[in-house]
């Protein structure tokens, strides 16, 4: 069924008759969500409390929790004023105190989630009706307001709201503030702009109260296992939103727990998503005086406080402004919208260079680990890197050296927990390519997997190169000047080149767009040369900077799926169709997810990634798909998207997206017949209008057939010839 949030838009009178208290004058509408309810956190956690003591569950109240002991990089034991505790696995969530007690644990763990004031006043003798009011959110002036018992509560959210410094005072016991440097503030939410739409003004002198809530660097909450101590679990983050969330985030953990794995998606959420970088402090104050300035704003795609938003702590420039010249003010990003965005012609102008001259793409965020021996073992024959990664991979690793492979690292359950590039650089030395949020997770899940003698290690050498794309037809022209050498690579071939001055530069035949051209591991220490003389030299060849966006677009209309869109713990190689990353199901090798992918093969598909091109839209004055859209067939819900973007070549709007064919308690096999048979008819719902589809399952198929009607659309111009004039003689 499709997920998300039932709602209606409402007019002016329908509001007042749905909240009496509203002057609706100057409304112009407004959204009304049904089944929205208000739920008191005193009275949820007391029931809570009593069915967890029912099941057996024991509580230690006022109970400080000192240190965490660790033995053989697991859990062992807490330290509490009132005594030590065993522990087999110990979950933190305690909130804004969360990122502290991480910090107190024989191996530190990092947990970013920091305190931010959230001031809330109750009013005073307003006498409100006895009927419950519906909760009321003002995007406008920052406010939530809600009745309690006979007075109006009003939460506010500043702009820029100010985290607690070291020597702010935090009651443990209340979790609230007793600052009053921002009283001022809510007084003039409750007095003038709670708003002029409610009866603030006739109400006496609130009460006013300061409660820090905890927030996340990138606005999302915070569970699962740390990869620095195992069965250390947090539940924390919650960014406002703590008791709305706390059911299924108990779920979720519990299931995690009992079946060491999660039963749904939570990559959004895993702890494991963060760097020591994000659990900086003062990167913290900084970064959530963002995220909570931004929880009542419109949360448009690809809409970021920066042009050059950062990705693993590194920067990577959405677009280039190419209107920019040197010495004129600092381009800005304009104003979000869900129509083409602003900067169109930009990516315009970047895809023209991939297309036809050279574009240069900084990917330096990608993770990158070196699989090499570790602690040598008796027997000198033995190749234990090569054991170790063929147990890892779906795909066959045993390639020639100099020679890359693309592969899957898979779960049990044939789920996807890597998709990777690897890299042999000798008989068993590999380098191997990651997507930049897996820096930490996959760094783990291998660590995890090692093999007990300790014959393998892994290094992360992310941060020694830098890694820029050279995509377009005059890549290789390009390549050859500055490396003064012939560069005629086969697909999925690696070499090790001098380019410029800078020596031992790796250069790969692949670029993650789909298009020709080459992926350059420069020596960190090398970057800056590199890039000045691929931009210096490459003016002969029209080389431009492009950015991350363009690369996302071009990757889509390729049908490329990517790691945590479409490639995810819960989907398999068969259903994004990528058969040929599991070249090892045809061989007896043994590997992890071999058994889950026998069985689908066997049993077949209940759901299938599928590319759609957008027919019928008018992709200057409609809203465009973002991803997340609900996707139908015949008029019936089929899946949803999970990328879309603009296909450069093929001129039209593409989404790629799983299909099923399932319902509440069934799931019916899916073919390639059935997805493509002539009778289906596919359609979109972008923001409540149904667009038509066309299907494909094949990325050349989709992209010809689009060309070919791209083509035949044009309209005819006969072609002027000139005829030099024959004079009679």
């Amino acid at each position: 069924m499709p997920a998300g949030l039932y709602c209606e838009l409402s007019d002016a009178e329908t509001v007042r008759n749905l909240h009496p208290l509203l002057n609706v004058d100057g409304i112009q509408g407004a959204v009304y969500v049904p089944k929205d309810c208000i739920a008191d956190p005193a009275l949820v956690l007391d029931v809570l409390a009593k069915l967890s003591k029912q099941a057996g569950v024991k509580y230690f109240e006022n109970c400080r929790v000192e240190f965490v002991n660790t033995k053989g990089g697991r859990v062992e034991s807490l330290e509490t004023d009132i005594g030590t505790i065993k522990c087999e696995y110990f979950i933190n969530c305690t909130g804004m105190w969360s990122r502290e007690l991480g910090l107190r644990c024989k191996r530190p763990v990092r947990i970013p989630a920091y305190p931010a004031q959230h001031f809330f006043a109750v009013t005073a003798g307003l006498n409100l009706p006895e009927a419950k009011l519906l909760p009321r959110p003002a995007t406008t002036t920052r406010t939530c307001t809600r009745d309690n018992s006979a007075a109006m509560m009003v939460g506010c959210s500043r702009k820029r709201p100010n985290p607690p410094s070291k020597t702010s005072k935090i009651s443990r016991k209340t979790g609230r503030n007793t600052s009053r440097t921002a009283r001022p503030t809510i007084g003039n939410h409750v007095g003038q702009g709670g708003g002029p739409d409610l009866p603030f003004q006739n109400s006496g002198a609130p009460t006013i109260t300061n409660s820090p809530d905890n927030f996340t660097p990138d606005g999302r909450w915070i569970f699962g296992e740390t990869a620095e101590v195992k069965n250390y679990y947090v539940a924390c983050g919650m960014n406002g939103n703590p008791l709305q969330g706390s059911g299924g985030v108990g779920k979720a953990l519990a299931e995690w727990i009992v079946n060491g794995t999660p039963t749904i998606e939570m990559l959004p959420f895993n702890i494991q998503r963060f760097l020591d970088l994000h659990n900086n402090r003062q990167y913290l104050q900084h970064r959530i005086r963002e995220v909570v300035g931004r929880q009542y704003a419109i949360l448009y795609p690809n809409q970021s406080v920066q042009i050059c938003p950062p990705k693993m702590a590194y920067e990577r420039a959405l677009y280039f402004d190419s209107d920019y010249e040197r010495g004129s003010p600092l381009p800005t990003m304009p104003p979000g919208s869900f129509y083409k965005p602003k900067f169109f012609k930009h990516m315009q102008k970047e895809y023209y260079a991939c297309a036809h001259h050279v574009g240069i793409i900084d990917i330096s965020s990608f993770s990158k680990i070196e699989i090499k021996p570790g602690v040598r073992s008796g027997d000198s024959d033995r190749n234990s890197v090569l054991e170790y990664l063929q147990k890892m991979c779906a795909n066959d690793v045993d390639i020639e050296i100099g020679h890359i492979v693309h592969t899957g690292m898979l779960n049990e359950r044939g789920g996807y927990e890597n998709d990777c590039m690897l890299i042999r650089q000798s008989r068993d030395h590999y380098f191997m390519i990651s997507p930049s949020s897996q820096q930490t997770r996959i760094y783990d899940w291998m660590s995890r997997n090692l093999f007990a003698d300790a014959s393998v290690k892994l290094n992360d050498v992310t941060s020694m190169y830098t890694v820029i794309n050279v995509v377009g037809p005059k890549a290789t022209q390009l390549m050859n000047e500055l490396s003064n050498s012939n560069l005629k690579l086969q697909p999925f071939i690696y070499k090790k080149l001098n380019v410029g001055y800078a020596s031992d530069v790796m250069i790969m035949t692949f670029t993650h767009t789909g298009m020709p051209g080459y992926c350059l591991y420069v020596p960190s220490e090398y970057a800056l040369h590199v890039y000045n003389r691929l931009m210096t030299i490459g003016r002969d060849y029209g080389a431009r900077d492009v950015g991350t966006l363009t690369q996302r677009y071009l990757r889509i209309d390729k049908f490329i799926p990517f790691w945590g869109d479409e490639l995810t713990s819960l989907t398999t190689p068969f259903e994004a169709g990528v058969v040929y990353s599991i070249s090892q199901l045809k061989k007896k090798a043994s590997f992890i997810g071999r058994a889950a992918l026998e069985q689908q093969k066997q049993q077949g598909l209940t759901k299938r990634l599928v590319l759609f091109h957008l027919e019928d839209i008018d992709v200057d004055k409609d809203v465009w798909p973002w991803g997340g859209e609900p996707l139908y067939r015949n008029g019936e819900y089929c899946g949803t998207v999970t990328s879309a973007g603009y296909g450069f070549a093929s001129e039209k709007l593409v989404c790629l997206g799983y299909i099923n064919r399932s319902t509440r308690d069934t799931s019916k096999i899916i073919t390639n017949e059935y997805i493509m048979d002539k009778s289906a008819v596919y359609h979109i719902d972008i923001a409540g209008r149904l667009f038509r589809l066309t299907q494909h399952i094949h990325p050349k198929a989709a992209l010809g057939q689009a060309l070919a009607e791209r083509e035949a659309s044009k309209t005819y111009r006969p072609t002027v010839v000139k005829f030099k004039k024959q004079f009679e003689t």
